[in-house]
């Protein structure tokens, strides 16, 4: 499937639309997707080979770079993480459950891939940007020690890189919450 993820994002609409068709004139990469998110963002998810992906968003980053909010490149991301992107994956309401909340969509999609990679975890819910004010949210699910070490990996990456909003860990969620979430 994918190859490598490139994820940037911009604080402005029109020079992220700019920034997007730089990124795919700059190196062989594909689009997976390019929207405006909240507030006011723009969010840019490329695919490709290693090299071509960070050749594609280190041109983006040279030539934008007073709109850059945020960028990750990541090689072999988890096929739950990308699954979880898109809205498709089969979540279990079942374990401890892990919450980590980001200010940036590029942050918590590679904050999920650590999670998944640091511990036996599922992803439960994955949302980037989309009606909750430009922020992101994981939720890990599995055993109360693995989702532990999931959510400090994660999250320890998030606040090293300056975008840490907060985390979570709920051992045992009542039922009641599960069929909220």
């Amino acid at each position: 499937m994918f190859k490598a993820i490139g994820v940037i994002e911009l604080k402005s609409i029109p020079k992220g639309v700019e920034a997007a068709d730089a990124a795919l004139k700059s190196a062989g990469v594909e689009m997976v997707a390019a929207h405006p998110a909240c507030p006011g963002k723009y969010e840019i998810i490329l695919t490709g080979s290693i090299s071509n992906v960070t050749a594609s968003v280190e041109h983006v980053k040279g030539k934008f770079e007073n709109y850059i909010i945020d960028s990750s490149v990541m090689g072999r991301i988890d096929e739950q993480v990308i699954t979880a992107l898109f809205g498709t994956q089969k979540s279990e309401k079942k374990g401890a459950l892990g919450l980590i909340e980001t200010f940036s969509a590029a942050t918590t999609i590679k904050a999920a891939d650590i999670a998944v990679k640091t511990a036996r975890v599922d992803v439960f819910d994955l949302r980037v940007s989309r009606g909750i004010g430009g922020k992101g949210v994981v939720m890990i699910t599995g055993e109360i020690g693995d989702v532990t070490a999931a959510i400090e990996a994660g999250s320890a990456y998030a606040k090293t890189s300056g975008q840490l909003s907060s985390y979570s860990i709920i051992a045992a969620p009542h039922e009641d919450l599960w069929n909220q979430l």
